[in-house]
């Protein structure tokens, strides 16, 4: 079973839903109508079964991946003794509700006469629905069968019957795919379109020219999106570039940002650390606000703004949930595919995730960081959200004390983290700021107190004398790079001597160079799991911007830089960085883009104009 690396592959989408293209040319996830909907390809996850949409030369080739400039319309170019082609992917973002979701795939030769093969093979609900296949005006139609092909209880959508429609003629292939085997010669091409629906506009096929306008509509699209952004720094290519793939996780619907566009990817291979992460957690609040607001993109963070409000009205007695469904839902249960193989033999294949149960404090601090920054620059709160803010506050104030499950989501048991006390804090003073600064009723001084009892607390139990630095927990002496986050949230001053010790103790003990583990597997607090994991990149970011906050510009010029070379040929991410400098986890992530843009800002800034 054949598996490209993780970081082999580009990503596009129309802002409801996005797929993987890998440079050999194979579509190998893409989920429908929505992202957290079933796959419709996921040969990333099982080579066999997962199903895929292929497009390639027959001769020996190798090949290479861009977008074209400022969109995220992918070209991979491939390269053969015989000749040159470029196929170029992209899904036209939809202008309305009603309009279906397409892939198009347009494959044309350069130089030289070569031969290609396509093949589309769909593997709906994650595998587990058969379908049929009928033809169509230009092509066939792909219909899944309501009774399911999975393991006895399964369950999942029946989705939308999906066509497969092209100018070259198409055939019915081998266990439910349909393809082509043709020749090109230089100046050809040959498109393929896959879109939902095909019943209700059965001829979706597309000449050159339709091509070609629909192409430079989808072009003219993203850079007029990016024309939006202000960022005119050092590194404004990537910090664009992570921009276009932030823009690509928003649920554009309801302006809610997935974690990640897809699911499975382990965070070792042949591990057991393999998450759903098409949600939307509450943690990126603040940092996608700031990110995307400090380069320009107010829109973007004005349609988060509103479903943050939403959650916020949701939780009736102010326990609001890490992280809910694209949609607002609360209830993502988690469940396992067993059979899916996973990426290389990385099971179990999760599907949902059990963490929209958990106790996460740190989320409080995050919700009213994100509230604090749009009161300042964007619009100004208005009091019905001031209200659900209160209510929220108060019941944070009389919980404050409990142990959580942490940041990073652990499932090795409930303690006193450092990083969600911190955070509760940062929820208490910016509350403090936005009533001080509008005048909106702050209660009695509750919140002051509380929020002086929680620094106090942090700066007691927090701090390991021993080892000088703040720790993973209460009472431990195991360091964890959340605390990161302390000079970036101000809770400390970035030249505090605290800090400055505690900053050394983490590039020592955590940092590979620049890279940054969350903390030592075995050493630091069970996260319930089996096996090492690779280190995480947005704590990377993370570093550069505490090195800069701390004027070692120098340091963190070098660090970001060197973390600038860690990313894939198209300059995005997963969630880590493996031993062997491989990409591990989720990909693209969106927490690892967002640092990336306020480590680039800070830096930027730090350094000065050119």
């Amino acid at each position: 079973m054949d598996y490209l690396p993780i970081e082999d592959h580009g990503v596009i989408g129309d802002l409801h839903t996005a797929a993987l293209v890998g440079t050999d040319g194979t579509v190998d996830w893409l989920c429908l109508p929505a992202f957290d909907s079933p796959s419709v390809f996921c040969s990333i996850l099982d080579s066999e079964k997962g199903g895929h949409f292929k497009l390639h030369p027959l001769a020996k080739s190798r090949s290479q991946q861009l977008y074209i400039p400022e969109t995220n319309v992918l070209m991979t170019r491939f390269l053969c003794a015989e000749g040159m082609a470029e196929v170029t992917d992209f899904m036209p973002v939809m202008r309305d509700m009603d309009e279906p979701h397409r892939l198009i795939r347009n494959v044309r030769v350069v130089r030289g006469t070569l031969s290609f093969r396509v093949e589309c093979r769909p593997a709906f609900d994650y595998a587990r629905r058969e379908h049929t296949v009928e033809p169509c005006k230009g092509g066939y139609r792909f219909v899944p069968k309501e009774k399911l092909s999975g393991p006895p209880g399964s369950d999942g959508e029946i989705g939308q019957p999906l066509g497969l429609v092209s100018e070259l003629p198409l055939k019915l292939l081998e266990r439910g795919a349909v393809g082509a085997t043709f020749r090109l010669s230089e100046g050809e091409s040959a498109t393929f379109v896959l879109s939902e629906r095909p019943e209700d506009e059965p001829s979706h096929v597309l000449s050159e020219a339709a091509f070609d306008a629909l192409l430079e509509r989808t072009i003219r699209y993203w850079r007029s999106w990016v024309s939006g952004c202000t960022y005119t720094g050092r590194w404004r290519e990537t910090v664009v570039r992570s921009a276009l793939a932030l823009k690509l996780m928003v649920y554009d619907p309801t302006g809610a940002l997935v974690a990640a566009p897809t699911m499975g990817l382990p965070e070792r291979v042949g591990g057991e650390r393999n998450w759903d992460y098409r949600y939307t957690w509450l943690r990126d609040a603040a940092f996608t606000l700031y990110a995307l607001m400090a380069i320009g993109f107010d829109d973007e963070a004005g349609k988060f703004m509103d479903w943050l409000r939403d959650r916020c009205q949701e939780d009736d007695d102010g326990l609001m949930q890490p992280l809910y469904g694209l949609d607002g839902r609360k209830k993502i249960p988690e469940s396992e595919l067993s059979h899916l193989s996973g990426y290389r033999g990385s099971g179990p294949v999760r599907l949902g995730n059990a963490a929209h149960e958990q106790v996460q404090l740190d989320i409080y601090g995050a919700a009213l960081d994100a509230a604090y920054l749009y009161n300042k620059h964007g619009a100004p709160l208005d009091y019905d959200l001031w209200q659900n803010l209160r209510r929220i506050l108060n019941w944070l104030c009389d919980n404050w004390r409990q142990p959580d499950d942490g940041i990073w989501e652990v499932r090795g048991g409930r303690r006193q983290f450092v990083s969600s006390k911190v955070m509760c804090w940062v929820a208490l003073e910016r509350a403090m700021r936005i009533a001080a600064q509008r005048g909106l009723p702050a209660g009695d001084g509750r919140w002051q107190r509380v929020r002086d009892d929680i620094y106090e607390e942090i700066m007691d139990r927090g701090w390991n004398e021993r080892k000088q630095a703040f720790v993973q927990h209460y009472d431990s002496d195991a360091l964890d790079a959340s605390v990161l986050l302390m000079p970036l949230v101000k809770f400390v001053g970035p030249t505090d001597p605290r800090w400055q010790s505690t900053l050394e103790a983490v590039q020592r003990e955590l940092a590979h160079d620049t890279l940054v583990d969350r903390y030592r597997v075995g050493k630091a607090a069970s996260d319930g799991l089996e096996g090492d994991e690779g280190s995480f990149s947005i704590c990377s970011f993370w570093l550069v911007e505490c090195l800069t906050r701390a004027g070692r510009l120098e340091d963190a010029r070098l660090a970001f830089d060197k973390m600038l070379s860690y990313a894939n040929h198209l300059g995005l991410y997963a969630e880590e960085i493996g031993s062997s400098g491989e990409h591990l986890g989720n990909f693209p992530q969106a927490f690892t883009h967002l640092s990336l843009i306020s480590a680039a800002v800070h830096l930027d800034r730090a350094l000065g104009s050119r």
